[in-house]
């Protein structure tokens, strides 16, 4: 390049996240990704809540993440099911994000995570400038990378080390510290929205299993129910107490 020549045309500005494509316009989930997501956001909030009192911070899911200027402007993208992103601002100017855009942001998500819908090799693709992987670890920079495989029950992690990605090593609890936020990553055998597998989750540093909302509230009403059994036990009509 030399001196005269520049990388855009004078007076190009580059695309917000207005002007770029929410979509690629493919149909790519499957009857678990959505509670899958919703189990990981709902679990890990009161989390982030701790950590960002200020509220700056966001959390995307299918939403795709823009690196490069390409044409079409959805080959610059990649789309991670799930991705954490630190000390932004949830909204941009009082608007929802529709994507996530780096050069208009310039902080990179601390972890994203893929679903495997197929064999994994997507996931896995170290191909430079295309492959996922490699975009992941190369171009985009995130700190912490998973790959969650349902029909597998299990889950690889690997974080950034001086600009390549290694593979963690579970614990004793076959769970992965993610050391910045204080938790671990595994997989949980259950039910969830009345569907059994081996679900995605988040558990404290002491190995206690994040739950949410509703988990919450059927926990406290089965120690509810255990306490009135006990109290009948002992003679004593627990409808009396309240």
């Amino acid at each position: 390049m030399t001196s005269t020549e520049t990388p855009f045309p004078i007076g190009f500005t580059l695309p917000d996240h207005t002007q770029l494509p929410e979509s690629d316009g493919t149909f790519v989930k499957n009857f678990q990704e959505p509670p899958q997501g919703d189990l990981l956001t709902h679990c890990i909030e009161p989390v982030l809540q701790q950590i960002h009192p200020d509220g700056q911070y966001c959390i995307g899911r299918d939403s795709g993440i823009y690196w490069r200027i390409t044409e079409p402007p959805e080959r610059g993208a990649e789309a991670p099911d799930w991705f954490y992103v630190p000390n932004v601002p949830p909204t941009l100017n009082g608007q929802y994000r529709r994507s996530y855009v780096l050069w208009q942001e310039y902080v990179a998500p601390l972890m994203a995570l893929e679903f495997v819908s197929g064999d994994g090799s997507q996931e896995r693709d170290r191909t430079p400038i295309t492959g996922k992987f490699w975009v992941y670890e190369q171009a985009i920079r995130v700190p912490f990378y998973g790959i969650y495989e349902v029909n597998l029950a299990r889950v690889e992690v690997y974080q950034l080390i001086n600009g390549r990605y290694q593979m963690m090593q579970p614990n004793e609890r076959g769970h992965y510290p993610i050391e910045p936020l204080g938790v671990e990553l595994g997989i949980w055998q259950g039910r969830y929205t009345n569907m059994e597998f081996p679900w995605l989750r988040w558990w404290d540093a002491q190995g206690n299993l994040l739950l949410d909302g509703t988990e919450i509230a059927q926990l406290a009403e089965e120690r509810a129910e255990r306490l009135a059994e006990r109290l009948r036990a002992m003679g004593v009509n627990p409808d009396e107490l309240a």
